[in-house]
């Protein structure tokens, strides 16, 4: 036959001898096992308390880009309402500017003299449409560096 099974006696299986040999194994394979099972649950709290760990330090750096975040659109609604400002007044020195230049052309009209009358613009002309880049709001830390 080709297999390599043990074959056993009748009278191997009854000799104190052998029974000591094969409990002896089995005691060491049992404390093996036993052991092996132990570092294994080591390692799966080692792994588990790792795991934790990176949670809890992903949620604080999630906890600061968000107050980064709420930082930088207070800043940016504040810009905003600077540059609504500022919009305004521009609007307001373009009507003067135009009142002034009516002035200037009456003037000039009445007195018959060429008068050098400032034109207006074409961004004057409309404020309220100046071009405003939008940027992107960036969430990183050098970006409150001011």
């Amino acid at each position: 036959m080709g297999s390599l099974q043990r074959q056993t006696s009748p009278e191997s299986d009854n000799d104190p001898r052998y029974a000591t040999v094969t409990d002896e194994r089995k005691r060491k394979r049992m404390i093996s096992n036993r052991e092996s099972a132990r570092r294994s649950r080591m390692r799966k709290q080692k792994q588990l308390g790792d795991l934790i760990n990176e949670v809890t330090l992903l949620k604080n750096d999630n906890a600061k880009i968000n107050e980064q975040v709420d930082e930088a659109s207070k800043k940016y609604i504040e810009m905003e309402s600077k540059n609504n400002v500022l919009r305004a007044q521009a609007l307001e020195l373009t009507d003067r500017l135009r009142s002034l230049n009516s002035v200037l052309e009456m003037v000039e009209e009445i007195s018959g003299q060429a008068l050098d009358i400032p034109e207006i613009p074409e961004s004057m002309q409309n404020p309220w449409q100046m071009p405003c880049p939008m940027q992107p709001i960036r969430a990183s830390a050098d970006m409150f560096d001011c």
